[in-house]
């Protein structure tokens, strides 16, 4: 799925983009977690991570793991240390209000495949 069909479905919109192109991003698999440990062990990169959490952290381990897309849920305030972050890593972020198991069902609905979990 595009990231624009992707944020069209879940509401969302881009917050920070460092590329022109950023909505033609191909999504096939989600992660969602509030601890980054979790994302490191078990992200696999390509994947969009659903989080809760608008800290640099969450920026950081995306480019870590290789994660292009990361999408905070319930409408947090995006610090902007988190917004640095996104910036100099080339993560795009990306807000929506919706909560994260509201944003999971609907992804996962729509034939969006865990990145664990699945053969």
């Amino acid at each position: 799925m595009k990231l624009k069909q992707l944020l069209e479905l879940v509401e969302g919109e881009i917050i920070i983009s460092t590329d022109s192109n950023v909505e033609e991003i191909d999504i096939e698999k989600v992660a969602a977690s509030d601890l980054m440990s979790d994302v490191l062990a078990l992200s696999e990169p390509g994947s969009l991570l659903v989080t809760g959490l608008a800290t640099p952290q969450c920026v950081r381990t995306a480019g870590v793991v290789g994660i292009p897309v990361v999408l905070i849920v319930r409408n947090r305030e995006i610090m902007p240390e988190t917004k640095k972050a996104a910036e100099m890593s080339g993560v795009v972020l990306c807000v929506t209000k919706k909560g994260m198991y509201e944003v999971c069902g609907l992804l996962y609905q729509a034939g969006l495949k865990p990145v664990y979990g699945q053969a």
